[in-house]
């Protein structure tokens, strides 16, 4: 039975998954970058159909999935011929890309923040979708706690994309999969998880996890098995796409940190010197970012041991590889009544994972409680 997925933001990683699914269906790549692609699932890779995309781009809307994609990836992977059957379609802006080098317009400039809501409910009306991918640019947010602040703020329009997408999707209708990969606080507010729990729906989030960040958990597991004791940890990430473009305003920056920095704790379970965070834009990096970890223990007989790592990273492949998992878990967990939101799920694929006051834990660790959950309610066979 088909998976039908609407994008949220068409930039480099929705064009990436809706080019590589493309591309695994017409037998031309391997499902790699793909966690769970190596064991039996309720549904397949291929079972995935994007059927709608959203943008405020106004370069973007208006125009088929097919020329966007060839314009923004097209000079290093083919683009099928199928992304044509997909037009970018005017989404909800709330501000999203206000200060970036781009013109861009929204639903609700258009028709105010109660019109705008309708044109969005029949957009969804008409592409019916199962799954919702949030992968718009970072934006800044802070989580409501609450179902009533959060429809109080929907009405004065005084919330960001991602929260009115969320909303959106919450109350559209029941037994929809709602995944948020960027770092604004969805699956770990109290009110977008109520909301999605009592129409029967799930919100996955926040903020996939692709590099650096599920790297350095799983070397502070390694050193914490060992009773080593860490003394510092420098992480940093430098790209040229416009996520880091994004990230070059304070306020932006500050929700990325937030979600990448609190591994640390979670998994050591003490606090060290640390700095972890989105660094810099670098427009000729482009989407392969630089990223670079110096971390320092000590060991035995009280002697210091450091560790430096370098990795240059494609850096919306690696998160669009995971988005074809949670489409196709998403949409598994809606069909076994499984609502509000999923914490084994969450605490491996994403950096800050859902529920409130949830913990971090190695990837490794992750990883295997996820795929031990998912077979005992019949998800992986």
């Amino acid at each position: 039975m088909p998976i039908r997925v609407l994008l949220l933001g068409y930039g480099l990683v929705s064009a990436h998954f809706h080019v590589g699914i493309e591309r695994i269906k017409l037998g031309e790549v391997e499902p790699y970058g793909v966690p769970l692609a190596r064991h039996r699932m309720s549904h397949r890779v291929e079972d995935i159909e994007v059927v709608g995309a959203v943008d405020v781009d106004v370069g973007k809307v208006g125009r088929s999935a097919y020329d966007v994609a060839r314009d923004s990836i097209g000079d290093s992977v083919p683009v099928p011929s199928t992304l044509r059957d997909v037009e970018i379609t005017m989404g909800l802006h709330m501000g999203s890309l206000r200060g970036l080098p781009m013109r861009a317009e929204g639903l609700e400039e258009r028709f105010g923040i109660e019109g705008g809501l309708t044109k969005f409910f029949e957009y969804l009306d008409s592409v019916r979708p199962d799954v919702v991918i949030n992968v718009i640019t970072t934006e800044d947010a802070s989580p409501f706690g609450n179902v009533d602040a959060l429809r109080n703020s929907i009405s004065r329009g005084s919330c960001s994309a991602g929260q009115i997408y969320a909303y959106a999707a919450a109350t559209w209708r029941r037994g929809i999969a709602f995944v948020n990969v960027i770092p604004t606080p969805l699956a770990r507010d109290h009110a977008f998880v109520d909301l999605f729990s009592g129409s029967r729906s799930l919100v996955l989030g926040d903020d996939g996890a692709t590099g650096a960040t599920p790297l350095t958990a799983d070397l502070l597991e390694h050193l914490a098995e060992r009773n080593r004791r860490v003394l510092s940890i420098a992480q940093f990430n430098i790209g040229g796409n416009t996520d880091f473009l994004a990230l070059t305003m304070p306020e932006r920056n500050a929700m990325k940190e937030a979600t990448k920095a609190s591994v640390v704790e979670d998994v050591l379970g003490y606090d060290v010197p640390h700095y972890i965070r989105p660094t810099g834009y670098l427009q000729p990096l482009g989407d392969k970012k630089f990223v670079s970890m110096h971390v320092s223990w000590r060991t035995f007989n009280g002697l210091e041991d450091e560790m430096v790592v370098n990795l240059r990273i494609n850096d919306s492949p690696a998160l669009a590889g995971l988005l074809v998992d949670l489409a196709r878990v998403g949409r598994a967990l809606v069909e076994r009544e499984q609502y509000g939101t999923a914490y084994p799920v969450n605490a491996f694929f994403m950096k800050s994972p859902g529920p409130p006051g949830s913990k971090n834990v190695a990837r490794v660790l992750a990883y295997e409680r996820l795929v031990k959950w998912l077979a005992q309610i019949g998800v992986i066979h």
